[in-house]
C-alpha cells in the first residue's frame, strides 16, 4: 500500500476531521467551571447499581465535605497521627 492510495487519504481526512473536532471541543469546555463552590455541609452522591431483572443490585450515598480542608483530610491516613 502507498501514500497515493485512496483509502489512505480518506483515513487521513477522517483522522484530521476527528482531531479539529476534539480540539475544537476542549477549547469549548475549557472555561466551564466545574466542582462546587466551597462551605459548610456536606455533599450528598448517591451511588445506586441494579443488575436488572429478577433482582440484585447496591444502593450506598456518599456524604462528601464542602469544606476543601475538611474534604483533604479524609486523604491523610490515620497512622499520620501516631509516632512510630
Amino acid at each position: 500500500m502507498t501514500w497515493a492510495h485512496p483509502i489512505v487519504w480518506i483515513s487521513l481526512a477522517i483522522f484530521v476531521v476527528l482531531l479539529l473536532r476534539a480540539l475544537a471541543v476542549v477549547r469549548r469546555e475549557r472555561h466551564d467551571e466545574r466542582g462546587a463552590e466551597p462551605g459548610t455541609g456536606y455533599h450528598v452522591i448517591d451511588s445506586s447499581y441494579f443488575s436488572g431483572g429478577g433482582g440484585g443490585g447496591h444502593q450506598s450515598q456518599f456524604r462528601v465535605p464542602r469544606d476543601p480542608q475538611e474534604y483533604a483530610k479524609g486523604f491523610v491516613p490515620r497512622s499520620k497521627d501516631r509516632k512510630e
